[in-house]
């Protein structure tokens, strides 16, 4: 009994000896820091977790706001490892430089990146591929399926058909006469924007149709349901939260540390769940790729293949790409592999959704807030379409809504969804007037610089007034709604042109209004600062 307890003792003497040599070992590593810094004071395993969520209700939005408040525009923060806040657009010309002799496309350091090693997704694809000529390789490929002629000419009408199914949902919902009387055309037009934007962009870039609008139709609908197959209606709604699970997944794999998900508990069992998650998005995506190979190989070659993203990207390169004799290297301008493929499919599902819906959901909340603003949109609307609420809307619409544009670079300016961007240097280099050593982790912070004053007239006031200035140019070219330099975002004409669509589309017909204008956004902010609610009511324009 007495040398059992003898051993416990001396088991957890160990443990404690560990623990304090640990704790030691960081405190020595802190206090010894290059360049130190202001920031919050950091805890051992845990960084500065505990003032993202317990003093910030977790949102990193919030998190940088306090920060940058209370210790300026440089400041030091740990998520794991040691990041550096910059809050200014002069202290990161050089990270947005789009030039290859300085391409600072790498986002994570060494030692931040172990838990994206755990996700398999380091050198692959293009949002977190740190290779440079892994990611080139991938980025051509991506930009010209996206940019291609018949791409971009697809976009217009899928917006039009996937409306037009939206409209039919809101229709039989909220627009109906014993609707309007019972005062049930109220509605949370944050969800419906999620939906639309998954649906637009699955179609755009696998060329299947899914159908989580008509899931969600489905269930509000006591009578009627969507003229859709329940089961694969099922399928795409499983598919699509998975895919929003795994966005979410991304911050806890980077921000966390490896002892956290791997033993303790809570974080243990996120951490596992994501990656089982992540086995079921690999085994989908690898089914759709396999199903359109086999498709195009069954197309005789005088037919004309779809104009998906997908479909280009296998082609290209191989003899049945409308350029393949012109490629004077065959060998280094080889196809894309099945990995390869599936890499850059995912990068662009996750980068082409959340953000386009929560930024339609911000201009409706804007617009509800700014009437006069609302009314200059609604008549260069209807001068547009001249009273036809029916016809569809083309590329030349788009390109006529200059005011409609830059309603929607203004909401991007005052409440962008990105509200931050990490870098990380290849090599030692000046910074913010310190010299770091290579591996450094930098934090941009885009909310600072949208709203500073030495960069924008009266910052605070929602004016798009100001985007239709003739040369009107944001100094210092302060204004990164699509990111900077290299990785600057290959989708971002595709992005304007289905926000600006949209939002014509929605109000030469409907008269939409926030229904509690003195209440706060309600958002939670995590890589993004996503809309968790927005209450509107809904009607028929006169």
């Amino acid at each position: 009994m007495i040398s059992k307890l003898f051993e416990n003792f001396n088991y957890l003497s160990l443990i404690g000896i560990a623990l304090i040599t640990y704790v030691t070992y960081y405190y020595y590593r802190y206090f010894t820091r290059i360049n130190p810094l202001p920031g919050p004071f950091p805890f051992p395993y845990f960084g500065n977790l505990p003032q993202l969520y317990i003093s910030n209700g977790g949102s990193l939005k919030k998190f940088f706001e306090t920060n940058q408040k209370k210790y300026g525009d440089l400041f030091e923060f740990y998520f794991e490892v040691r990041f550096i806040g910059l809050n200014r657009i002069e202290q990161i010309q050089k990270l947005i430089l789009a030039s290859a002799k300085n391409p600072f496309i790498k986002k994570i350091s060494n030692e931040n990146g172990q838990g994206f090693h755990e996700l398999g997704a380091l050198g692959k694809g293009i949002l977190l591929n740190q290779d440079y000529k892994s990611w080139s390789f991938n980025r051509n490929f991506f930009t010209q399926a996206i940019l291609s002629p018949r791409f971009v000419n697809e976009a217009p009408n899928l917006v039009n058909e996937l409306f037009n199914e939206l409209e039919s949902y809101w229709d039989r919902l909220y627009l109906k006469e014993n609707a309007i009387k019972e005062n049930r055309n109220k509605l949370d037009i944050s969800v419906w924007f999620n939906l639309f934007t998954n649906d637009m962009i699955f179609a755009l870039l696998t060329g299947e149709r899914f159908y989580t609008m008509a899931g969600y139709f489905n269930e509000l609908s006591d009578d009627e349901k969507a003229e859709r197959p329940s089961a694969l209606i099922d399928e795409t709604v499983k598919f699509v939260n998975a895919i929003h699970k795994h966005f979410l997944g991304l911050l806890m794999f980077q921000f966390v540390s490896p002892f956290l998900r791997h033993y303790f508990p809570y974080f243990k069992k996120k951490s596992d769940d994501i990656l089982q998650n992540l086995k079921f998005l690999n085994q989908r995506m690898d089914e759709i790729i396999k199903k359109r190979k086999q498709e195009i190989e069954d197309t005789p070659l005088d037919k004309p293949l779809p104009s998906d993203f997908l479909t280009s990207v296998i082609v290209a390169n191989t003899p049945r790409d409308v350029n393949y004799n012109k490629i004077v290297d065959k060998e280094a301008n080889r196809p894309m592999t099945d990995l390869e493929i599936r890499g850059i499919l995912f990068d662009g599902i996750v980068g082409g959704t959340d953000t386009t819906a929560n930024t339609v959901s911000y201009i409706i909340y804007y617009l509800s807030l700014y009437p006069d603003v609302k009314k200059k949109m609604l008549d260069e609307i209807d001068r547009n379409f001249q009273g036809d609420k029916k016809r569809p809307i083309t590329r030349k619409d788009i390109n006529n809504l200059k005011y409609c544009e830059a309603v929607i670079k203004e909401v991007s300016r005052i409440f962008p969804v990105v509200n931050s961007f990490p870098r990380c240097l290849e090599k030692p280099d000046e910074i913010a007037g310190y010299q770091w050593p290579a591996d450094t982790m930098l934090r941009i912070n885009i909310d600072a610089m949208n709203l500073n004053e030495d960069y924008w007239d009266e910052p605070n006031k929602f004016n798009p007034d100001r985007w239709m200035v003739e040369g009107f140019e944001p100094k210092k070219k302060a204004f990164v709604m699509f990111g900077g330099g290299l990785r600057l975002c290959p989708g971002r004409k595709l992005a304007m042109l289905e926000l600006a669509g949209l939002i014509a589309l929605i109000y030469r017909k409907y008269d939409i209004d926030v229904i509690d204008k003195k209440a706060p956004l309600k958002t939670e902010s995590s890589i993004i600062t996503a809309c968790s609610e927005l209450l509107v009511e809904i009607k028929l324009r006169n």
